[in-house]
């Protein structure tokens, strides 16, 4: 019953207040970074697979300027993070505009975190069950190592957070995460690339169909 209805009905209610709630600081934000990032926008979108697979665009708050060097090429995340940028993400704030999808029903509060819609491709038949429910803003592999675990061990713990979904589990997880951003644990200074924790071969999977 929690996970075909409660959860949802939880989702929405307390999606709705927190966006109340922090409406201000998201505006503050969203101001902040658009001076930031030199005009290039307070928020960009990207595409991610979600429940049943379906795509979805998730929202983030943009934390890094569009620089490019004489070639025309993004510069390295590390060059384009600003020091607004740095603190928006320490403080996670970045991930608060994604109230946003789960109050449209795309996103839960909590589940496995959404990854890139591409990676369908390659799921095998126990991968592919972590989009049996929606994905979250935080989860059980956020709250076991954030964006350092590598995409094996991860996929472990969303597939176990799968099976064992109840509103005791979802409680423990919101705790540890709360705890973790106070802590400022697992933030990075940048985006960490997929080759440090693709374990998997993902990317390079893709890189293969992109050619046939």
């Amino acid at each position: 019953m929690y996970k075909h209805f409660f959860k949802r009905l939880i989702d929405f209610i307390a999606s709705f207040i927190a966006l109340v709630i922090f409406s201000p600081l998201l505006l503050i934000v969203t101001i902040w970074l658009h001076f930031a990032n030199k005009g290039g926008g307070a928020f960009f979108l990207h595409s991610r697979a979600g429940w049943n697979n379906r795509i979805f665009k998730v929202i983030k708050f943009k934390t890094m300027t569009d620089e490019k060097d004489e070639n025309g090429n993004l510069l390295p995340d590390g060059q384009r993070l600003t020091k607004v940028g740095r603190f928006v993400r320490s403080t996670s704030l970045d991930e608060l505009p994604q109230l946003f999808n789960v109050l449209k029903g795309d996103m839960s509060l909590i589940g496995p975190r959404p990854l890139y819609d591409d990676f369908l491709k390659c799921y095998d038949e126990v991968q592919i069950r972590r989009h049996e429910v929606r994905p979250g803003i935080t989860g059980w592999a956020q709250v076991n190592g954030r964006n350092f675990v590598k995409y094996s061990k991860k996929f472990e713990y969303d597939i176990w957070y799968v099976d064992h979904l109840s509103l005791g589990l979802d409680i423990k997880i919101l705790w540890k995460t709360f705890l973790n951003v106070i802590k400022r644990e697992g933030v990075g200074e940048g985006e960490v690339q997929d080759e440090l924790v693709d374990d998997l071969g993902f990317s390079e999977k893709l890189r293969r169909l992109k050619k046939e």
